[in-house]
């Protein structure tokens, strides 16, 4: 039922193929492809482009010649140069050119996730590098549920994330030289491994909607004999913090013999899952299917039944039905929004972020834990999902790339709402108050016998904000959708809750303010009167009655809500440092949490257009920046889209900048594969995060106005966008060239009122899709109104301008470096 629903989303044609049926060993027989099945690839010989540089352009042509000449298992090959790239006048698809440009290489081999290629379909995720010796690969699996169910301990522990295993392959030489592409556009990993005996040329992908492991391999002479096998991991939790002197690991696994080989796990709280495979041969070239089943509660030999015959069902599959539902859903993936901007590094490193976030996680599955669908081999301590921060920040980008297939925070919170309870103190537990303990498991459990302690007690966490913090995800999901099923279904009845259990904390003061009674700042202080929950709590009361409002219903709470709204105390403030962390308590050093700084963003209480807040905006920003040394990847990602909305766009770019070009700080950094370090432990928000800082760059919607390209850097004289979403359900679409917008083009899902700062100097037109003039007014200087009906758009340019037919790769200044492992 999740799939059907998610395919309601993002689908946007239907596919044909031949009636006939081509399975493996078709293939293995080196029968050609027929065209009909090609998915056209990109034009074969130099790019167009001439910045990536010559050696990058005969790379990418000697290894299509490679692949071309060599391949033995015919489904595996990239695809073949074909005129589908171009129009009728020659002119290349950019959407498939800029995807097709951003595919990550490796000339050196990976030694471990920092560095290695990654698959996954939002559950079954997959990291190829190095083995234990100089002849073997390693393939570690890994699944986003897959986890314990003891919930007598705390989320980390009792809820665990799991590790599952890998397969070896052993080769007859050591290795001496690799050649892999990641092709972002068909989420498949290409190339060849050389020995000193011979070579291996290999593909590998996850199915989209199967979630089957596939890996051809096509061995030359003297590495015949190559071959998987599959190592088991214990089931165990990696984390050590809290991890109680009673835990004991879950049992060892039953190995499985036949046709189909499998692992059953089974785990003390019953339940388990299987990991099945098969490596079917013909001649010399293999493939390799594998299947992963979970199943908890239930039987796991349940799961190992369905582990197997899903094995089976794939190796007897049409393999060209199989590739072509799988490159057909990336390739549509790709089409819902584009972004391009001169540095073709950072582009290239958004479009692996958009890769990134359609591997981890899907609306319906799963939201993504601290690892998404990949498990690093020693594991670390954050084995769950955390709320405190990290989920947010790494969901953010889902929005304005336009992509509510991935939205899984929404989903997530209609589907385990009933969890929510579990995490309020017992005595607060009227079934009317709701709280979010973190890590939590993927079902919103944080342990039966956590909860998140009260404010102005003995048992004082930074937990308090995390589940008022979660609702401003869905509350962006309903902005950017208009879809008020959003606002009825999910966020009021979670927020009125969420906000409940605050209420329990504030009196009046003396002053006759509402205050806080003491919290925690994530990962600070204690402070009464805490900006962080203070900040969450208004913006909470705000929005139950504005929701309220637009679903036109009465709720006995509302006198509350509007109580809370006027009469809660302001932030504590330091006339020269800004707003504190709370009362008494200021930042005093450096600080890599934004917590403080919620209200400025992403919650965007102050606006930099209102004079009289600029103020305080910038005094609290200029404050934290000042004290960096103990900043992570994510500090510097928030301050770029903080800069992007106080109409800072070189210091914006310089923030994103530092990140991304893999700056070593606080011994964190971001890594050659776009995953991100803490230490040695393994995060995934920080590079995501950094993708909404380049969308804060190219469209901006606040306060009922849409800005167009309102963050965008001098040293990016051109950009182009293509339905990127803003709040009011509009999809936009402009281009800059020369350091000047040169037309903007609006579309309206759901008729919303809209306020657009287009960004065009000079006098202007605004015309409707037909080129007939529409009614606009000027409500200030470069913004106007114009009444757009659901489903119209409007198209605005210089006045004797025009508009350009659609989204263009802009060129870039210079020679870039490809994320992998290059030469």
């Amino acid at each position: 039922m999740v799939r059907k629903a998610f395919r309601f989303h993002c689908s946007t044609g239907t596919m044909h193929r031949d009636s006939g049926t081509r399975t493996f060993d078709t293939y293995m027989s080196g029968a050609p492809m027929p065209v009909s099945h090609r998915t056209p690839g990109p034009p074969a010989g130099p790019s167009r482009r001439t910045v990536l540089g010559a050696s990058t352009a005969a790379t990418a042509t000697a290894a299509t010649a490679l692949w071309t000449a060599s391949s033995a298992t015919a489904w595996a090959a990239p695809p073949a140069a074909s005129a589908a790239h171009t129009d009728a006048a020659g002119k290349a698809d950019p959407y498939e050119e800029t995807v097709r440009a951003a595919a990550m290489v490796w000339r050196r081999l990976p030694t471990g996730w920092q560095e290695g290629p990654f698959l996954a379909n939002g559950y079954l995720g997959a990291q190829l590098y190095a083995g234990r010796t100089a002849n073997t690969l390693k393939l570690m699996l890994s699944h986003t549920q897959v986890q314990d169910r003891r919930g007598q301990w705390r989320g980390g522990i009792g809820y665990s994330r799991l590790p599952i295993g890998y397969f070896t392959l052993t080769l007859a030489g050591d290795i001496t030289s690799v050649d892999w592409t990641l092709d972002l556009y068909d989420a498949e990993l290409r190339g060849t491994v050389t020995t000193t005996r011979g070579s291996v040329a290999f593909t590998a992908l996850v199915q989209n909607d199967s979630g089957a492991l596939l890996v051809s391999t096509r061995p030359s002479a003297g590495e015949e004999d190559s071959a998987w096998t599959f190592q088991w991991l214990p089931a165990a939790t990696t984390r050590t913090s809290g991890k109680p002197p009673e835990y004991t690991p879950n049992p060892d696994p039953e190995i499985g013999s036949g046709s189909v080989r499998y692992v059953q796990q089974p785990l003390l709280a019953g339940g388990g899952w299987t990991t099945a495979w098969r490596e079917q041969r013909v001649g010399t070239g293999r493939l390799l299917a594998a299947h992963l089943a979970y199943r908890s509660p239930g039987d796991v030999t349940e799961a190992t039944r369905d582990a197997r015959r899903q094995v089976e069902r794939t190796l007897s599959a049409d393999l060209d039905d199989l590739l072509a539902r799988h490159r057909g859903w990336w390739h549509r993936y790709y089409r819902r929004s584009f972004l391009s901007v001169p540095d073709k590094r950072l582009q290239s490193f958004y479009l692996a972020q958009l890769y990134k976030l359609a591997a981890s996680t899907r609306s319906g599955g799963p939201t993504i834990s601290e690892w998404g669908p990949w498990f690093p081999e020693v594991g670390n301590n954050w084995t769950a999902v955390w709320w405190n921060l990290n989920v947010q920040i790494g969901m953010a980008p889902v929005h304005g790339s336009n992509h509510p297939e991935l939205d899984s925070v929404t989903s997530t919170f209609a589907r385990f709402e009933k969890n929510l309870p579990i995490s309020v103190p017992a005595v607060y537990r009227d079934g009317e108050s709701y709280a979010l303990g973190h890590p939590s498991d993927w079902q919103l459990r944080a342990g039966d016998t956590y909860d998140v302690g009260a404010p102005g007690s003995d048992h004082i966490s930074d937990n308090f904000g995390n589940l008022t913090w979660a609702m401003h995800n869905v509350w962006q999901a309903y902005r950017h959708s208009m879809d008020r099923t959003i606002l009825r279904d999910v966020l009021f009845p979670i927020l009125a809750k969420a906000i409940n259990f605050y209420a329990h904390f504030l009196h009046e003061g003396p002053d006759g303010k509402l205050h806080l009674l003491e919290t925690r700042s994530p990962e600070y202080a204690n402070a009464a009167d805490c900006t962080y929950d203070l900040s969450l709590i208004r913006w909470g009361a705000r929005t139950l009655l504005e929701t309220a409002r637009l679903l036109q219903t009465d709720h006995p709470r509302a006198p509350l809500w509007q109580d809370i709204a006027t009469r809660l105390t302001p932030y504590a403030e330091d006339p020269a440092a800004g707003v504190m962390i709370g009362k008494d308590v200021p930042l005093a050093d450096s600080h890599r949490h934004h917590s403080h700084l919620l209200w400025l963003y992403p919650l965007r209480e102050r606006s930099w257009d209102r004079a009289g807040d600029r103020g305080v905006m910038r005094r609290s920003m200029d404050h934290w920046v000042s004290m960096r040394d103990l900043w992570h990847g994510y500090s510097y990602a928030t301050a770029s889209s903080m800069y992007s909305v106080m109409d800072e766009p070189e210091k914006a770019l310089d923030h994103l900048t530092l990140f991304t070009d893999l700056k070593v700080v606080a011994d964190c950094a971001m890594t050659v594969n776009t995953m991100y370090r803490e230490g040695r432990n393994f995060a995934l928000e920080s590079p995501l995060s950094a993708a909404q800082s380049m969308l804060d760059m190219a469209v901006q919607g606040h306060d009922g106005v849409v800005k167009v390209f309102p963050s965008v850097s001098a040293r990016w004289p051109d950009t182009s966008i293509a339905s990127l979403r803003a709040p009011g359900a509009f999809l936009i679409d402009a281009d800059r060239s020369g350091g000047m917008t040169r037309w903007v083009r609006v579309h309206s899902e759901a008729g919303a009122p809209l306020t657009l700062q287009h960004g065009i100097a000079g006098d202007i037109a605004v015309r409707d899709e037909r080129g007939h003039a529409l009614p606009w007014k000027e409500v200030a200087a470069g913004r106007i109104s114009v009444r757009l009906p659901r489903g119209a758009s409007a198209v605005v340019t210089p006045r004797d301008g025009q508009a350009g037919e659609g989204p263009r790769d802009v060129p870039s200044p210079g020679a870039w470096t490809r994320w992998g492992l290059p030469a």
